[in-house]
């Protein structure tokens, strides 16, 4: 479109649609994939998201700092604490001092906290299994891939600050 004179309009060049916008799509899909697992881990365990995050990591490695588990699951240190301590009001983990930093505790689960894991990660691969099941594959591994070249861009175009 031109504005009479024979010029193309800005509106025209730098017009966003938000629906074909892939940034803003990303985040669709991620938010409507992390409700339909949040409903479940609720109704079926009394989890929050980050409560299964949290969990998740701890069992992958423990014991482990709250910062560590901040930085692989990106969450914010706010949302990481409050995890930590409604799971140690459960019992599902403990925290034990950190002699390498006596600013910080280290994370373990707790013998209940394996074995609510233990419940919940067959259900997690197993929603992840029904989401992603018109998917073969190839096609699984290709979109892994291209996530894992989509976060290396991000960090490149916008590093994470130090905190």
């Amino acid at each position: 479109m031109t504005d009479g004179g024979g010029r193309a309009s800005v509106t025209d060049v730098t017009q966003l649609k938000l629906d074909t916008f892939l940034p803003y799509r990303l985040s669709v899909v991620s938010n409507r994939v992390s409700a339909a697992i949040a409903t479940a881990y609720v109704r079926l365990f009394g989890l929050k998201i980050p409560e299964w995050r949290l969990i998740a990591v701890i069992a992958e490695g423990q014991p482990i700092t709250q910062q560590a588990v901040g930085v692989a699951t990106r969450m914010d240190k706010v949302t990481v604490s409050r995890a930590a301590q409604a799971l140690a009001e459960r019992g599902l983990i403990a925290r034990q001092p950190n002699a390498g930093d006596k600013r910080s505790h280290l994370l373990s689960l707790t013998d209940t906290g394996r074995a609510l894991y233990d419940q919940v990660a067959p259900k997690a691969l197993e929603m992840e299994a029904a989401i992603f099941q018109q998917l073969d594959p190839e096609e699984r591994k290709t979109l892994s891939a291209m996530l894992e070249r989509i976060e290396a861009a991000t960090a490149r175009v916008a590093p994470e600050s130090a905190e």
